[in-house]
Parts: structure tokens; C-alpha cells; sequence
């Protein structure tokens, strides 16, 4: 007996374009300062982060995708044909995401990404960073990554370091450290070593959530992107609120990590994005897998 193929799942033309819509004003309303102070040649030390360390532009954020697995009908005329990684529906008019082809060009890509989220997602929290990282990329030196005023003060900020066990796992926080700083940190973080060491207590490996989310492409359904992207922002502002610098200028209050009171504060705000990232992790990780 011949089995039917099932059905392909379709999103009708006013629910796709009523998500799309949704997710264009939610991704603009996250942009807005961004392209503000852009347009003005202006910068924020904690904002543009994700912009600038990441290189990824507003617009990456704006472009909406329903993710693998779904047709949109009445999408013939729709500006997304001519997009790359579309490709015409079993039904007339319709349009999808070329999952296929997205994973035959970028397959080595998709397999790193899906070893590193899941080495990740299988590993037990670490809670014991106190978000040293920032302090040891300014460890003796004169010359800070942000132009802004050290709260403690050059001497006093290495003082913290020195009376700290260093413990970063994450490579791309670990490769900003000074040369002064990077021995005394108790691992020596790799590319090569990244799944290994990635665990999901660390603030970097859930702001790079929405690195993978960019990665993964037309694969990723634009809300799980824009929560990928918060879920990013959100730790930033602890990042930076943890770090050495005096950020009162800019509105923001500091987790003073060198007193047990900022560490047990940082460590209940790590202990949150750690849950809100494992949610996220799961996603991308199924997203990876289909």
C-alpha cells in the first residue's frame, strides 16, 4: 500500500503576514537607538555591543523568516521570492524556506554550531566568574577598550583581580584579556577548545545565542531570533553593570563584584539568563536538528 506524503503545514496569507508585520515594528522598536545614534555618529558603551562585536546590522534583525517546515501561501508577489534560501511551495503562489539547500552549503557550519549548543546544553551551570572578565581585559594597562572611567580607579581595579580567582571558559572573552591577566586565569580557553569548555552559566555563551540564531539563518523563525537578541541585550547591561567601569552617566548602576553583597547580586542575575538561555539553547538546538 503507497502512503500519502502528510501535508506540508501552511501559513495563510494574513497570519504569515501579520507575524511578519509584528516582528518588523518588534525589531525596529529594538534597533531604534542604534540606527539613532548611527545616523549621528554617536555610540553607547553598552547598547551598541551587540553591533559592534558582533557586526551584524539592524536590518539582519528586521528581515523575518517562519522557519523550515512551513509554506506561505499567497507569496508569489511578496518581496521574499527573490530572496536567497526561498523557493517555490507545493502549492501555486506559495513560498518556503530552502531548508534543503540553506543545509547542503552551509552544512559544516549548521554542524559546528549544533556541536557547540549541545555540548553546552549538557553541561551543569558554572556560577563562580563574577564577571572578572571585564576586569582582567583592563588588568594593568592604561589604555581601556571603553572610553569610560574605571569606578575603583587603575590601582584598586587590579587589586580586585589579583585577590580573584580567574575563571573564564569562554574563548572570545578570554582572548581580550591583557597579557598580564591571562595567565593567572585558571583555564587557557581555544577556538579549537570551544565546545568543550562552554558551559551555560557564562554570559558570553548566552549572549552568543544570537550569534548562532544569525548563523543558522532562514532556518530560525524570526521570533526565536528577536529572543535570542533580548535575551543578548539583557545580559549585556549585567556585563557592563559587573565590569569595572563607572557607568552612572550612562543611567546605569554598578554590581560591585568585589564586595560578597555584588557577588551574591550577580550570581542570582546569572542564575536567571542561565535559565532564560537554556530555553533559547533548546530551540536553536531543534532548529539545527530538523
Amino acid at each position: 500500500m503507497t502512503i500519502a506524503p502528510a501535508p506540508v503545514p501552511v501559513l495563510t496569507g494574513d497570519v504569515w503576514r501579520a507575524r511578519a508585520a509584528a516582528h518588523e515594528n518588534r525589531a525596529r522598536a529594538l534597533t531604534q537607538g542604534r540606527r539613532e545614534r548611527a545616523a549621528h555618529g554617536e555610540t553607547h558603551p553598552v547598547e551598541d555591543f551587540l553591533f559592534t562585536y558582533y557586526s551584524y546590522k539592524p536590518s539582519v534583525l528586521h528581515r523575518w523568516h517562519p522557519g523550515e517546515g512551513l509554506e506561505l501561501t499567497d507569496a508569489a508577489a511578496d518581496a521574499r521570492a527573490g530572496w536567497r534560501w526561498y523557493r517555490a511551495g507545493t502549492a501555486s503562489g506559495s513560498l518556503a524556506v530552502d531548508g534543503d539547500g540553506f543545509r547542503a552549503e552551509r552544512g559544516a557550519l549548521i554542524a559546528n554550531v549544533s556541536r557547540i549548543l549541545r555540548a553546552t546544553a549538557d553541561r551543569a551551570p558554572g556560577f563562580g566568574c563574577f564577571g572578572l572578565h571585564e576586569w582582567a581585559m583592563v588588568y594593568r594597562q592604561q589604555e581601556h577598550r571603553h572610553p569610560v572611567p574605571l569606578r575603583l580607579g587603575q590601582h584598586a581595579t587590579d587589586a580586585v583581580v589579583e585577590a580573584a580567582e580567574l575563571r573564564c571558559t569562554h574563548f572570545d572573552a578570554f582572548r581580550f584579556f591583557t597579557p598580564e591577566a591571562a595567565p593567572r586565569n585558571r583555564e587557557t580557553p581555544t577556538r579549537e577548545r570551544q565546545a568543550a569548555l562552554e558551559q551555560p552559566g557564562c554570559l558570553h555563551a548566552g549572549m552568543d545565542l544570537y550569534k548562532w540564531a544569525v548563523k543558522l539563518g532562514p532556518l530560525v523563525p524570526g521570533e526565536l531570533l528577536l529572543d535570542a537578541f533580548e535575551l543578548a541585550r539583557d545580559i549585556r547591561v549585567l556585563d557592563m553593570r559587573a565590569s569595572p567601569y563607572d557607568l552612572a552617566e550612562w543611567g546605569y548602576d554598578a554590581v560591585p563584584i568585589e564586595t560578597a553583597e555584588g557577588k551574591a547580586e550577580y550570581v542570582r542575575a546569572q542564575r536567571t539568563f542561565a535559565d532564560r538561555g537554556t530555553a533559547v539553547r533548546r530551540r536553536l538546538i531543534d532548529v539545527a536538528a530538523a
